[in-house]
């Protein structure tokens, strides 16, 4: 398998994350969303949405993160992300589905450009938007993680919910969100990070992290 995404993409680290729960092995690929190397027809022939993750395995390029998330736990069905109870599963969904859907369109990168190139909004204002649509999101989500009862995970292992949730806290606190009335939430990302497969597939230790 090849990995192609960008070390501080949002959904390229949930399909690290994804890979490395399922114990996959994989080459990465970098490809520099800042110098527009996604739009560049070598890319975007092969996926047209010109967005990554892009993943080239089973014999096709595959795109979008979290119908590749499901593919993989269909395609390699050992260390499941989803759990085997139907109303397990249907929780696990609710949550992720919720900052998948709600929060990456209206936070990733090209909106945020878009907002300071077309609307000449300042860094400062562009962080409001930022954590405006995070607190409609996370609010809720945490909300829910208390109705539940969460401990170190949402079931007894990281699985789908903290594929997509991880990634998004890391993004929200490049942007300065507050977590401290979000102690479910906090209580997770410190479990998940002190776990190999998190700590792998950290930005901070991709190889095309320039820092």
């Amino acid at each position: 398998m090849k990995l192609f995404g960008y070390y501080r993409s949002s959904t390229s680290f949930r399909l690290r994350i994804a890979l490395q729960l399922k114990g996959l092995e994989y080459e990465n690929v970098p490809v520099n969303l800042l110098k527009s190397e996604q739009k560049g027809d070598a890319f975007s022939s092969r996926n047209p949405f010109a967005s990554v993750p892009m993943l080239e395995a089973g014999g096709r390029d595959r795109a979008q993160s979290m119908a590749l998330i499901e593919w993989l736990d269909e395609a390699y069905p050992a260390h499941p992300l989803l759990p085997a109870d139907i109303e397990e599963r249907y929780t696990a969904r609710e949550l992720a589905y919720a900052i998948a859907t709600e929060l990456h369109a209206p936070l990733n990168l090209p909106v945020l450009q878009y907002l300071k190139n077309e609307y000449g909004k300042s860094q400062e204002e562009i962080g409001e938007w930022y954590r405006h649509w995070l607190a409609k999101t996370l609010d809720p989500v945490e909300k829910r993680l208390a109705q539940l009862g969460t401990g170190d995970f949402l079931f007894d292992k990281p699985g789908l919910f903290e594929v997509v949730l991880l990634p998004q806290m890391y993004n929200a606190r490049r942007f300065d969100f507050d977590f401290s009335a979000k102690p479910h939430m906090t209580r997770i990302e410190t479990a998940c990070l002190a776990l190999e497969p998190f700590q792998r597939a950290h930005p901070d230790n991709q190889t095309d992290n320039p820092e």
